[in-house]
This record gives C-alpha cells, sequence and structure tokens, in this order.
C-alpha cells in the first residue's frame, strides 16, 4: 500500500529572485552616483601622510565709501600694508579673505591684492552664492 501523497513541494531555493533584486540595485546606485557628479572634473588627487592644517584667516573689508577694516578693525588706507602684516604674523600662513562691497570702486580692491601680492600672501575673493 502506497501511503505518498501525490503534491511533492521541492524544498530547494531559488537564487533568481534574490539576483533580480542584486541586479536593480546595482543599477539604481550606478546612475545616482553619476548624477551626483556631473558637475565635477575627473582628476587624479595625489596622496598625503601629514595632516590638514585649520589655518586662520584675516578678513579685510572694503565698505562702500572706501573705508578699510581689517577683522572690524578700522584702519587708514596708508597704513594698510603695515596692519595686514601684523595680522597675518611672521609665518605667513595665514588667509586674507578680501571682502568688497559691490559698490566699492575696483581701484580699492587692487590696493588690497596688490599689497598681498607683494608680500606673496594667499588671498580669497569673497562673493554671495546666487
Amino acid at each position: 500500500m502506497n501511503l505518498r501523497g501525490r503534491n511533492k513541494i521541492d524544498p530547494s531555493f531559488s537564487m533568481s529572485s534574490m539576483t533580480d533584486i542584486v541586479f536593480l540595485l546595482l543599477i539604481f546606485f550606478m546612475l545616482t552616483s553619476t548624477l551626483v557628479t556631473v558637475n565635477a572634473i575627473d582628476v587624479l588627487l595625489p596622496k598625503a601622510g601629514g595632516k590638514t592644517e585649520n589655518n586662520a584667516s584675516v578678513a579685510v573689508s572694503i565698505s562702500s565709501d572706501a573705508l578699510f577694516y581689517i577683522d572690524k578693525t578700522n584702519v587708514l588706507e596708508t597704513e594698510l600694508e603695515t596692519e595686514i602684516l601684523k595680522s597675518v604674523g611672521a609665518d605667513k600662513k595665514k588667509t586674507i579673505i578680501i571682502r568688497g562691497d559691490k559698490e566699492v570702486a575696483y581701484e580699492n580692491v587692487m590696493k588690497v591684492i596688490d599689497i598681498a601680492n607683494k608680500n606673496k600672501l594667499k588671498m580669497i575673493l569673497a562673493v554671495k552664492a546666487q
């Protein structure tokens, strides 16, 4: 007498659904990673073993009425170079942030740029993001 049932269920596991999910995730991440780096330029960066230093900066502001300020301190135009060099110090590793009002004459901004170039200082022109 044969007592076995007619419906036999195969206990093996099928990996086809799992591989479909993995391929869909792979395609999703490949597409999103290309969208993230659309505005970047591909460059090979050099490797460095040292730590980066967070150097302080000196802000040189020029108001619309041609007044010069170094870190909120009003400075005369004739004393501008000496005051910038005092603020930067002897190591000259600080960066000068040039913050000129949009109404200020280009000549006044160029005075600060000339001082920075003459003394071989790093400088950044501050602008407002659009």
